[in-house]
């Protein structure tokens, strides 16, 4: 009994496809490389972070143990960033400051926002002081409402920060590749400030 000859177009279909199936495991192969490279990288760029924070609550505990030791009275800084909560509504309210809480993009009552503390900001903010409430969150703050409440603008929509790629690619040439970089940013108020808080939806 003569065996079937294979006809050439199947031969050369299968050829094509174990060519593009290979190329394919290739492919992955070196993206789940990069991913492992890219995930090392991050822990050990959080791992600073926590360091960091963790020194500047120290010399703040030495400096304070040490002023009281003098007999003096410890300053801290002036704090460089606010969360500011928007408590009224559209009704009664004058033109300036309504064109104050749309930059602010505190369109909504409840909708919050960071904001970086300069003279022009804190103008602001004593303009619209009736209309808000306002603090300077702590670390523990900012990290719960980003990881909690957080929501990224890419190209004008609402994106859930459920992958550290939808970070990267909006934020990714300023260095912000991840979660923990844009806490960080936010936190410290970083030369990116703004290009980060722009990114995050109002909360």
């Amino acid at each position: 009994m003569a065996v079937p000859v294979k006809p050439a177009s199947l031969a050369k279909k299968e050829k094509r496809d174990s060519n593009l199936a290979a190329k394919r495991a290739t492919v992955a192969q070196k993206r789940r490389a990069l991913e492992a490279v890219k995930r090392r990288a991050i822990i050990k760029r959080t791992a600073q972070y926590y360091k960091q924070y963790a020194a500047a609550d120290k010399e703040e505990v030495r400096i304070r143990r040490e002023a009281k030791a003098n007999g003096n009275y410890y300053v801290p800084a002036q704090p460089k960033l606010a969360l500011v909560i928007r408590l009224r509504g559209v009704n009664n309210i004058p033109p300036k400051p309504r064109k104050i809480l749309k930059l602010l993009r505190l369109r909504q009552i409840n909708n919050a926002c960071f904001v970086k503390l300069n003279k022009a900001s804190k103008e602001m903010l004593r303009i619209v002081e009736p209309f808000v409430t306002y603090g300077y969150p702590n670390l523990k703050t900012v990290r719960e409402l980003i990881y909690k409440r957080g929501f990224g603008k890419v190209k004008g929509e609402r994106i859930a920060i459920n992958d550290n790629s939808v970070i990267e690619q909006s934020l990714g040439r300023f260095g912000i590749t991840c979660i923990e970089d844009l806490i960080h940013e936010i936190f410290t108020v970083g030369p990116h400030f703004k290009q980060a808080n722009n990114f995050l939806w109002h909360f």
